[in-house]
């Protein structure tokens, strides 16, 4: 008996090439080993895995060498009888073995590889549960719509239907919306997370950008960073590609690159407010004044490189009711009202440091520290208080009772006069009613009263105000109503109102590395470091930081909006109408 065995294979295009030879014998192998008549290079295959022998005209047996058996349309077996002309399948690894008879007589045997979509699985499917459940479409379709009735139509109904309420944004509103926190896009941040179960506190309007008006529903007390159209003309132009973006955004309900949104974007997880970068001051300030002629501040856009000079905020006459700000290169003059040299305070050699290490208060010689208190969390400096700082030295004592001493009120001339009243006022001392003896020169006696301190003393206070007197030590005299008076004392409580400073962080430094107060001889120098003396540090955000250089973005010093209240002059364009200003004109003297 003969077998026509025929090869089909395919080339890379798809192209089918079929091959076709004649065994001429009645048994031949199938199998990896060579010798066979049908040769399958499959690791899946044994060296000599069946036979195919012919036992009649229309019948073959084939047979498993080995104990791995085959398959046989569709069933695993060890041996079977098959009838050539009804046909039949045999599966040996990926080879599929279509056994036929052919118009003239002959037994074919044709060998292809199996497709990929033709494996085990195929075969088996009809028999998992995948085929009782409907299609993956039909699926897909309800699951779906369970999605947009569940998280889109529940939502909308519910927001519709509910009561409206106030918004409270710090408790859980009663009537919320049921299921939109399935719509969250992400984690709110940390400043933010105590609203992750009330949407409604920012998302006030479904389908509508977050607003400016809920925004400062609790951020009230924040200010614009200027006023809004002074924003808008100090903006750079935007690019075509950005205006078509923010007018498409603007036509969705979003409020324009000026709004609380185009910075302070939400959903991006449980992160901390990051600082602004130097680029993004630097796109307005870097030449602000190419479009806001008007403005008086500085261009700048890297500390380093580019930045307007100081310009501290301060009283610049004596007695005026408002500071001013003016540039340290002026080299202006502070008029607070007082007279006092640092550098006499300061000399480690001077008499000030001889009765300081005379005094239990202090046992050395004085620094900064013993009259400058710095305040919390190390940013400016606490009130300068005369009782405190001076009195130890500058005392203002009087006179002395049963229980201490007296002393003259300190800070309010209608005080002072008071008690200047009562001194003239109280009894004189008892000189004694009996002849006086020869040799008697205690105190109460008429010897005593007539040579003795007191005296001289009692007219020191009464000149108090007289050049000369002790209040003019460290006060400017002048006169009111033709009255002596003294010149109020102006000390700001901060000058450089428009930046950050922190003592702290500069602790490891000494006060006179930046401060020239031990050279200064008049309370009219300003003791304020200029730019040149910080940038020795300070470089711009991009500098390589060193230990000798800190990288200083503008987020360092300043800040976008302006939590507390700076002082702003009437004429000023660049500020926003603010309530008072923080700086405290401390007058030093109550008239009526």
């Amino acid at each position: 008996m003969a077998f026509l065995i025929r090869t089909i294979d395919y080339t890379a295009a798809g192209r089918e090439i079929v091959r076709e030879r004649t065994v001429a014998e009645d048994r031949i192998g199938v199998g990896r080993a060579a010798e066979n008549a049908i040769h399958l290079p499959d690791l899946a295959v044994e060296q000599n895995h069946v036979t195919i022998t012919a036992i009649g005209p229309d019948a073959l047996k084939v047979e498993a060498v080995g104990t791995l058996g085959f398959g046989l349309n569709g069933r695993t077996t060890q041996a079977e009888t098959i009838d050539p002309r009804e046909g039949a399948e045999i599966e040996l690894g990926s080879a599929l073995l279509a056994i036929a008879r052919e118009p003239d007589g002959t037994v074919s045997i044709t060998i292809r590889q199996a497709e990929s979509r033709e494996g085990k699985g195929d075969a088996l499917a009809g028999f998992q549960l995948a085929s009782a459940l409907p299609s993956k479409r039909a699926m897909s379709w309800t699951f779906a719509g369970a999605i947009l009735v569940l998280l889109l139509s529940v939502p909308i109904v519910t927001h519709l239907t509910r009561t409206p309420v106030e918004n409270d944004p710090e408790s859980d509103m009663p009537g919320q919306v049921v299921f939109d926190d399935a719509w969250s896009s992400g984690e709110l941040s940390m400043a933010h997370h105590d609203l992750e179960n009330n949407c409604e506190a920012c998302h006030a309007t479904p389908f509508v950008s977050v607003q400016d008006a809920t925004c400062l529903t609790c951020h009230e007390e924040l200010g614009d960073h200027a006023k809004m159209p002074r924003l808008a003309a100090g903006m750079p132009p935007l690019s075509q590609g950005d205006a078509i973006q923010w007018r498409i955004a603007e036509t969705l309900g979003k409020e324009g690159p000026l709004g609380c949104v185009s910075c302070h974007s939400e959903h991006e997880g449980p992160v901390r407010l990051e600082a602004a970068s130097e680029q993004f001051c630097a796109d307005c300030h870097g030449d602000l004044d190419t479009r806001l002629t008007d403005t008086r501040l500085g261009n700048a856009h890297d500390f380093g490189k580019k930045h307007p000079q100081f310009r501290p905020t301060f009283y610049t006459r004596l007695g005026a009711e408002k500071p001013m700000r003016v540039s340290l290169e002026r080299e202006p003059v502070e008029r607070s009202g007082l007279k006092f040299p640092h550098d006499v305070h300061m000399d480690r050699q001077g008499g000030a440091a001889r009765m300081a290490l005379s005094l239990p208060e202090y046992g050395a010689p004085l620094e900064c520290a013993d009259c400058h208190e710095e305040g919390p969390e190390g940013i400016g400096f606490q009130e300068v208080e005369m009782e405190d700082a001076c009195e130890s030295c500058h005392s203002l004592v009087f006179a002395r009772t049963a229980s201490g001493f007296r002393s003259l009120r300190h800070g309010d001339l209608d005080d002072f006069r008071e008690d200047m009243a009562s001194l003239s006022r109280s009894p004189r001392p008892q000189l004694g009613g009996r002849r006086q003896r020869p040799g008697e020169f205690a105190r109460g006696g008429a010897y005593y009263s007539d040579f003795g301190r007191p005296v001289r003393s009692l007219i020191s206070v009464n000149n108090a105000l007289q050049e000369g007197g002790v209040c003019a030590e460290c006060h400017i005299r002048t006169t009111t109503g033709g009255r002596p008076d003294l010149v109020p004392v102006n000390l700001p409580d901060r000058f450089l109102m428009h930046g950050f400073f922190s003592h702290k962080a500069h602790e490891d430094e000494k006060c006179t590395d930046c401060h020239e107060a031990a050279t200064s001889k008049a309370a009219t120098d300003l003791l304020i470091p200029d730019l040149e003396s910080c940038q020795d540090c300070h470089k711009g955000a991009s500098a390589v930081k060193t230990s000798e250089i800190v990288p200083s973005s503008c987020a360092m010093c300043h800040g976008y909006h302006t939590p507390t209240m700076p002082w702003k002059p009437e004429d000023h364009p660049d500020l926003p109408e603010m309530p008072k200003d923080n700086i405290a004109a401390r007058l030093g003297v109550v008239r009526k």
